[in-house]
């Protein structure tokens, strides 16, 4: 593969640490149903996932109906919590601006919704760094969700790159699958605090070429990785 032209970066869990929170809330709100599971555990499961397909997966396996509103009242209380919680990952600006320094373009492609986005970039000062390019999965092109590959295919169509001269950066299984299935190139993030024993392997064996814990060694990874297909 020749240098990466394009950086698509993940937002939750990977620009803000805020995995845990949303999993925090929707974790309490499943106990009001009998289903008990730690917001850890809950991460480890579903981040990376949408509300609707999280509810979707348990309601088959439960036989659990979930009322119509639950969807409203989880996004309502995450929002306020993100509002009020939310924090930059560590080094994250930092990376951001070495991609602008190398030349590359970036963008985010996200499973969230374009407000919860703004919400949570504008709320650590990040914001103006990505848009106009902030793609969130719902509404965007097919509208499908991660792991399906439309969101990352419609960022490089946006940038007139070919997927293979992308490079991902992701911390859930969902969103790697994603990214590979597009063709693109994966760098595993394990630096939020939903990061678990094992999450590195589960990220590598999902189909991530390398995994970091640490935003000052995003730089060196990818110039790293470049030089190593071009050998």
């Amino acid at each position: 593969m020749a240098t990466p032209l394009l950086i698509i970066f993940d937002c939750d869990g990977v620009l803000v640490d805020s995995e845990i929170i949303a999993a925090d809330v929707e974790a309490k709100m499943l106990k009001d149903y009998g289903l008990e599971m730690s917001a850890e555990d809950f991460a480890i499961r579903f981040a990376g996932l949408t509300w609707p397909t999280i509810l979707s997966r348990l309601s088959e396996e439960s036989g659990i109906r979930f009322p119509d509103d639950l969807t409203e009242k989880a996004e309502a209380e995450i929002d306020r919590r993100l509002a009020e919680e939310v924090e930059e990952i560590a080094g994250a600006r930092e990376a951001i601006e070495a991609t602008a320094t190398a030349g590359l373009h970036r963008c985010i492609c996200s499973n969230s919704s374009m407000k919860r986005l703004e919400l949570e970039l504008d709320h650590v000062g990040l914001w103006d760094y990505f848009t106009p390019f902030v793609f969130p999965a719902r509404e965007v092109a097919s509208g499908k969700g991660k792991p399906a590959p439309d969101v990352f295919l419609h960022a490089c169509k946006e940038f007139g790159v070919e997927p293979s001269r992308a490079f991902v950066i992701e911390d859930s299984v969902h969103g790697v699958s994603g990214a590979v299935a597009a063709g693109c190139r994966v760098i595993g993030f394990t630096g939020a605090s939903h990061s678990y024993p094992g999450h590195a392997d589960a990220l590598t064996e999902a189909g991530a070429t390398t995994v970091i814990s640490r935003f000052k060694d995003l730089p060196a990874m990818i110039e790293a990785l470049a030089h190593w297909d071009e050998a």
